[in-house]
C-alpha cells in the first residue's frame, strides 16, 4: 500500500467518526470520506504538514456543505427524521457495557436543533477534544467566533440530554423486560417500565408504517404497544439484542427479517425516550449477517 493510502486508512476511523457525527447518516459520511480521499490523493502533500488536521478540515467543510443541502430535503421528509444507526452483532450479554453517549441516536437526533456551524464547533470541541485554535483554523473563523458557536451549541442542548450512570447489568435487565412486554402487548407491564413522560419517536421516510410526530406519555405507549402486537398477532416476531451506535439496542425481526432498530434511554428503572428506525433505506447498509435473524440471537420471551 503507497504511503498516501496507508495515511488516509489510518486516520479513516477518526475520519468517519467525524463525518458520521456531523452528518447522522452512514452513507453520507462514506461518501464524504469518498470524496476526502480525492482530495488527499490529488494534493501537494510536500505542502500538508500534520495530515490528521489537513484531512480533518476538509471532512469537516465537506460535511457541513452535506448538512445544509439535508436541511432543505429534510423539509420535505415525511414524518420524523432519526440518524441512520450504526449497528454490530449482538455481543455476549454480559459483557461489560460501553457507554458512548455523543454516539448515541438521541444525542444525534439533538445535534438537529444546531446550525452546521454550530454542529461542527461543537462536535470538534466537545466530542474530538481539539483546541479552539485548531477548531478556528479548521472552520476558516476567529477563536472567539468558534468560542460563540459552542456556547450557542451548549446553550441550545441545555438540559435537553440528561445522562444516568447505568450498570450493565440493569440495562439489560431493562432491554429484555421491554421486549417481553412490548411482544405481548402487556399494557400494563409496560406502564410500569415507562417514564410518564416518555417519548416515542419513529423514522419510516413515508415507505412504511411509522408515527408522523413523537408519542409521549406512558399511557399512550403502552396502549400504542398493546395495538402493535395484535397488528402483529400471527406473524413471527422476535427480539434480538445488538451494538447500536455503541450502546447495547435491540433489533426487531418479522419473519426473520429486520423490522427495525431499537435504542432505548432510561435511568436505570422507567424508559425516558425510545427511538425506532424502520426506513428501509437507513437499514440496508447493515449487515446482511445482522439483519437476517439468526436463532442464538434471539431473546428468549
Amino acid at each position: 500500500m503507497n504511503a498516501p493510502a496507508t495515511s488516509f486508512t489510518a486516520l479513516r476511523p477518526r475520519l468517519f467518526a467525524v463525518a458520521y457525527r456531523m452528518t447522522g447518516m452512514r452513507a453520507d459520511a462514506e461518501d464524504i470520506l469518498q470524496d476526502a480521499w480525492l482530495r488527499w490523493h490529488e494534493a501537494d502533500r510536500s505542502q500538508i504538514q500534520i495530515p490528521e488536521a489537513w484531512l480533518t478540515t476538509v471532512v469537516t467543510r465537506l460535511a457541513i456543505d452535506r448538512l445544509r443541502e439535508a436541511r432543505r430535503e429534510r423539509m420535505d421528509y415525511i414524518g420524523q427524521w432519526l440518524p441512520e444507526p450504526l449497528v454490530e452483532a449482538a455481543p455476549d450479554p454480559l459483557q461489560q457495557l460501553e457507554q458512548v453517549g455523543e454516539l448515541s441516536l438521541a444525542f444525534l437526533a439533538l445535534l438537529e436543533k444546531l446550525t452546521p456551524w454550530e454542529r461542527a464547533a461543537f462536535l470538534l470541541r466537545e466530542s474530538f477534544d481539539l483546541d479552539y485554535a485548531d477548531i478556528a483554523g479548521m472552520l476558516g473563523k476567529t477563536q472567539a467566533a468558534v468560542r460563540q458557536l459552542v456556547h450557542r451549541a451548549k446553550a441550545r442542548l441545555q438540559d435537553q440530554s440528561p445522562r444516568f450512570e447505568v450498570t450493565p447489568q440493569a440495562h439489560l435487565d431493562l432491554l429484555q423486560r421491554f421486549a417481553h412486554a412490548s411482544a405481548k402487548g402487556d399494557e400494563a407491564a409496560l406502564m410500569a417500565l415507562l417514564d410518564e413522560n416518555a417519548i416515542y419517536s419513529s423514522d419510516g421516510g413515508g415507505k412504511v408504517m411509522a408515527t408522523l410526530r413523537p408519542l409521549q406519555g406512558s399511557g399512550r405507549l403502552g396502549l400504542f404497544y398493546k395495538c402493535l402486537a395484535r397488528l402483529y398477532d400471527g406473524q413471527s416476531v422476535h427480539y434480538a439484542l445488538a451494538w447500536v451506535n455503541g450502546q447495547l439496542g435491540l433489533l426487531r425481526y418479522n419473519e426473520g427479517k429486520l423490522d427495525c432498530v431499537m435504542e432505548i434511554t432510561h435511568d436505570g428503572e422507567r424508559i425516558r425516550t425510545i427511538h425506532v428506525i424502520r426506513n428501509p433505506d437507513k437499514l440496508a447498509l447493515i449487515d446482511p449477517a445482522v439483519s437476517q435473524m439468526s436463532p442464538d440471537t434471539r431473546l428468549v420471551l
